[in-house]
């Protein structure tokens, strides 16, 4: 039968599969830059956004090397076994590319499997230089602590003093309202954030960063040695702050 003449819808959006040559370009890029940089990140996005990973890697632009792909294709780059792997090491750091990490509050470490995408950091840049870092300077006042994400801001219960107390602020409760008697520093900007300091933002409203990623493990290319990140996994609801 002669071809049909009638205009066709052509979606815009189809994307070209990639070719087996594609990925072994990836996989060579990748195995060049374990032997480049000093440090491998292995990290995990919740809720993946493409306009900010491409933040990230302009951040990251001058000081580091970011890989973006399926867990298994990463894992292959860098060498599932003690064998096939392509520095000292590097099958540990393989491994949790298809493991997350979950740590519930009696300390036992439950493994279960990734489903999607990971990204691989490699840089020189030391490991405290690497997390959270405070955008800005935050103190609160003497007063009521209050929700900043309320509009208007209000007070916390005083069922959840106690959580307060134990994230660091020095609160008691005047007619049943957590107030400090002082002010609190609870960041500077430019430092590291600690998980008590990064809860506390949270929990009293304020916006740090508009995308992370949660770090899962970091190689080092002159030990070989992996090391887990207990943090690693960041849920997709707490992705995007802002």
């Amino acid at each position: 039968m002669p071809k049909s003449k009638r205009s066709k819808v052509v979606s815009l959006t189809k994307v070209p599969k990639k070719t087996r040559e594609h990925k072994n370009a990836l996989l060579g890029e990748i195995q060049q830059s374990a032997e480049k940089w000093k440090y491998c990140w292995l990290f995990e996005v919740g809720a993946m956004r493409n306009t900010h990973l491409k933040t990230v890697r302009n951040l990251w632009r001058d000081s580091a090397r970011i890989f973006y792909g399926k867990a298994a294709v990463m894992a292959k780059a860098l060498g599932n076994t003690p064998e096939e792997e392509h520095q000292p090491g590097l099958h540990k750091l393989a491994e949790a590319c298809h493991l997350s990490l979950v740590i519930p509050s009696n300390s036992y470490i439950i493994h279960q499997k990734i489903k999607g995408q990971v990204g691989l950091l490699f840089t020189d840049t030391g490991p405290q230089e690497v997390r959270n870092i405070a955008s800005r300077t935050v103190t609160l006042p003497v007063g009521p602590v209050m929700r900043l994400y309320s509009d208007p801001p209000e007070t916390f219960p005083h069922n959840e003093e106690p959580q307060l107390r134990k994230l660091g602020l020095s609160t008691m409760l005047i007619r049943g309202i957590p107030t400090l008697q002082t002010s609190h520093k609870i960041c500077d900007k430019g430092k590291a954030l600690t998980s008590e300091q990064a809860q506390l933002l949270k929990l009293i409203g304020e916006k740090m960063v508009v995308f992370r990623v949660g770090l899962k493990a970091r190689w080092d290319s002159e030990t070989g040695v992996v090391t887990q990140v207990e943090s690693g996994v960041v849920p997709a609801e707490e992705e995007d702050e802002e």
